[in-house]
């Protein structure tokens, strides 16, 4: 099962398509992964407006492979992949996404 959810802000497939990477991290980290999308963040929040000229980040969303977990979990850190969980509930950058996308995209601890 993939139940993992990560983020890989500020990168972007390009040309690449999503079989693309999920072959280069199974080859590179020995992971298996399945693309779920990407997103274009919205504007930082500072005292409750927000911040001119933030936001507009490409970010890829992908889930890593329950087996796969344990072994991913420093690794990914080099390349500054985060657990979602990480991002929306312990570091508070849920305002960087819709509220749409939170809440289809629940975390899981």
């Amino acid at each position: 099962m993939y139940t993992q959810l990560c983020v890989w802000p500020g990168t972007e497939l390009g040309e690449a398509n999503p079989k693309e990477l999920e072959e280069f991290f199974l080859e590179n980290m020995g992971t298996r992964i399945k693309y779920h999308t990407e997103i274009k963040t919205l504007p930082d929040i500072e005292n409750g407006r927000k911040v001119p000229d933030t936001g507009g980040r490409n970010d890829i969303f992908f889930y890593v492979h329950d087996e796969d977990v344990n072994k991913f979990a420093v690794p990914r850190l080099r390349m500054g992949i985060r657990w979602w969980e990480d991002v929306v509930v312990y570091n508070d950058n849920a305002h960087l996404y819709t509220q749409e996308f939170i809440d289809a995209n629940p975390t899981n601890w």
